[in-house]
């Protein structure tokens, strides 16, 4: 079985260093939402405008603005009150990681279910991030929402790859495998691609390094914790790891021996964060 891994990995770099497998491109929608998000001259209006062409995203955008995360003291009605409400660099944010999800789609049925899959935990994961960088950092809560959506960006020409490939489809363990082992890597040269920052690039390679010591929070250490706190309870082995060991909780301040009423606390945040995207 590990020779077969090895094989079909050297088999996608290989596919990519020789342009067989081209890196996937960031959607139109994200492109033109962030060119007018870095537009000095740019209004509410404008970016509205752009954002408006969606209507799924404009949607969920307003739900985001409406969360008990956010706690709205009136509730918003249309895109335009969101924007406002929200900050054009928080809106452009979040629409650009909600534009994504169209990426996350197949026609196989296999790779169809692992890509709605992974874009489902990428959302829920997403919530948890803001949620963390809300209450435990100063970071940009919408930054660590488009940090959790993009964290396994990596699995997208994995999953191409695989389709192209008849005997990856009748050996899901396998490609996996290939996929945990292979995405992390894949993630940060779409990020580069894609001219993300540094800060963001580097979560796909590192937010699985239980072992990492960052200068201050960052980026993967929400993720990091985010992602195993999205674990807590399943029959994952990562869901057995003791937190107190994991220095990306002592980064966040997080601590991992709370009393009753602490827990309750990070309960009922934590549903409203899994539900923020949904």
């Amino acid at each position: 079985m590990a020779n077969l891994t090895e094989t079909v990995e050297r088999e996608i770099i290989n596919a990519l260093e020789t342009d067989q497998l081209v890196l996937p491109t960031l959607p139109e929608a994200a492109l033109q939402i962030r060119e007018v998000a870095q537009d000095e001259d740019a209004s509410v209006s404008d970016l509205s405008g752009v954002i408006a062409r969606d209507a799924a995203i404009s949607a969920r955008i307003i739900k985001v603005c409406n969360s008990p995360l956010l706690r709205a003291s009136q509730p918003v009605e249309n895109l335009h009150m969101a924007i406002n409400r929200l900050g054009m660099s928080y809106s452009a944010d979040l629409a650009t990681g909600l534009a994504m999800q169209h990426m996350f789609q197949a026609t196989s049925d296999m790779i169809d279910t692992r890509m709605r899959n992974v874009w489902s935990e990428s959302t829920d994961i997403a919530g948890i991030c803001h949620m963390l960088a809300q209450n435990f950092t100063r970071l940009s809560p919408a930054q660590a929402m488009l940090a959790g959506l993009t964290h396994k960006i990596g699995v997208l020409p994995i999953l191409r790859f695989a389709e192209e490939n008849d005997h990856l489809l009748s050996d899901g363990f396998t490609l996996d495998e290939i996929t945990e082992h292979l995405h992390p890597k894949l993630g940060k040269l779409i990020l580069k691609a894609w001219d993300f920052g540094d800060d963001l690039c580097d979560v796909p390679a590192h937010y699985l390094d239980f072992e990492r010591q960052s200068e201050r929070p960052d980026l993967v250490d929400i993720v990091t914790v985010a992602h195993l706190q999205n674990l807590s309870g399943s029959s994952n082995p990562l869901a057995k790891l003791d937190w107190s060991t994991i220095p990306a909780f002592a980064q966040l301040g997080i601590n991992t021996e709370q009393d009753e009423e602490e827990e309750e606390d990070l309960s009922a945040n934590m549903q409203a964060a899994l539900g923020m995207l949904a």
